[in-house]
């Protein structure tokens, strides 16, 4: 619950004022607050002890800001005008100061009496200094009686909002003071192990474990944090440090298979982001390729969707990872219309062709390719056109019958078969850039 002494007074600031800017920056209120975002000590206690003596005052910040607003439907989009919405923020000092990690200012906010749990604009100083991932002053809050636990107006705890990897000290300095790990927040109900989970964030997800963090817990959304971790979008820099996370989930637990409320796997939102890594590791923990979500869709579906706009090498070698598990393929008949979806990435077509043992080839699949895609492979295309009212060669049909023979323990049997690599990659349906 919000608390901070009475009476409270306010300091208004305006983003835009009348005087010139000499007598603006004379100004006491506006020397306060810069004081307190620059982290001048010496100046913010000259101000104190001559103007500013309660440590407690309240900010209101003005802004005015142009804002779109929607005035009625058009017919290529939506028209409406330009507004001048004006929009008032509070704050304190202590919040401003925790915010820009001024330590020593913080410190002295406390000895002259802040109160560490005041929140007027819905945010306390604890939230501020762990969305700024600034140990020092998280653990001198909370040495002041800081609540751990604080909700802000949306409902998010202190922990909620360690959200970068440089905020771990902040999240052991909480949790060494009472900080629960159970709390659910927010208007997705997520607990501090879905927000280390959605953003790849490791150390914190081993870190809130260790302290009890019940590993198939559930949000708002039906999503454990596995699924959360597998449906974040995701950096190429991000990729190694989320692989650890869902490997350390697995570890302590996570079901593989765990459904959201669109009954989407974890194995769905990997695939639908084209990450093989995330893809390979859910499926050595037994992740079922043949599920199917609440639209019908199954991972391959999910993967196949997204081919055309990920980056190879993903969507290849995603597709190449579930048909060695045992994914069906897609229906016959519908072929024509992946080819369609992803023919600027023949590579996958290749690598799901290969999983057939005939298919029939027709030449309007010419019509589906958008010319450019097919000046651009041409090789692969006129090699796949060419295959029309033609039996696939003699070797394909043996890898065929092998992967049928070997079903979802393909990508484990094939290794150990005593065949030259090339020859068990060619079984593992690795593209060659050509059919045959």
């Amino acid at each position: 619950m919000e608390r901070w002494p009475e009476p409270v007074r306010e300091l208004q600031i305006f983003q835009k004022m009348e005087r010139e800017p000499q007598e603006r920056a004379g100004s006491p209120v506006l020397q306060y607050h810069a004081a307190l975002v620059t982290g001048d000590l010496s100046r913010l206690q000259q101000l104190m002890n001559r103007s500013f003596h309660d440590a407690n005052v309240v900010f209101e910040i003005k802004k005015d800001e142009m804002e779109w607003q929607v005035t009625s439907p058009a017919t290529f989009g939506l028209s409406g005008l330009w507004t001048l919405e004006y929009k008032r923020e509070l704050t304190t000092p202590l919040c401003i100061a925790a915010a820009h990690g001024h330590t020593a200012c913080v410190r002295h906010l406390l000895s002259r009496g802040a109160d560490p749990d005041a929140s007027p604009g819905g945010q306390g100083a604890l939230h501020e200094a762990c969305l700024g991932s600034h140990t020092a002053c998280v653990q001198l809050l909370l040495q002041h009686g800081a609540d751990p636990d604080l909700l802000s107006a949306e409902g998010l705890t202190p922990l909620h909002l360690c959200r970068a990897a440089a905020s771990l000290g902040c999240a052991q300095a909480l949790l060494e003071h009472g900080a629960s790990v159970h709390c659910a927040g927010g208007a997705g109900g997520d607990t501090p192990l879905h927000v280390a989970a959605q953003r790849g964030l490791d150390e914190h997800a081993c870190l809130y474990l260790g302290c009890g963090a019940r590993v198939d817990s559930r949000n708002g959304r039906g999503e454990t944090p596995l699924s959360a971790a597998c449906g974040a979008a995701q950096r190429p820099d991000e990729h190694a440090r989320r692989l650890r996370l869902c490997a350390l989930l697995l570890r302590r637990g996570a079901v593989a298979d765990a459904r959201d409320e669109d009954e989407r796997s974890p194995l769905h939102k990997a695939c639908g982001h084209a990450c093989p890594g995330l893809a390979l590791l859910l499926l050595r923990h037994g992740a079922d390729t043949g599920a199917l979500d609440y639209g019908g869709a199954s991972p391959l579906a999910r993967a196949l969707q997204t081919a055309a706009c990920a980056p190879e090498p993903g969507p290849q070698r995603t597709v190449q990872a579930l048909l060695n598990h045992g994914s069906p393929a897609v229906w016959p008949d519908a072929f024509p219309k992946v080819l369609k979806t992803c023919a600027p990435a023949p590579r996958v077509i290749e690598t799901l062709f290969n999983a057939y043992p005939q298919l029939r080839v027709s030449e309007s699949w010419r019509e589906v390719i958008p010319e450019e895609v097919f000046q651009m492979h041409q090789a692969f295309y006129q090699s796949l056109l060419a295959l029309a009212h033609k039996p696939r060669c003699l070797q394909h049909l043996c890898r065929c019958a092998i992967r049928k023979l070997f079903g979802k323990r393909c990508f484990h049997l094939v290794p150990l078969l005593p065949l030259p690599k090339s020859l068990q990659d060619y079984l593992l349906l690795e593209p060659e850039g050509v059919l045959h």
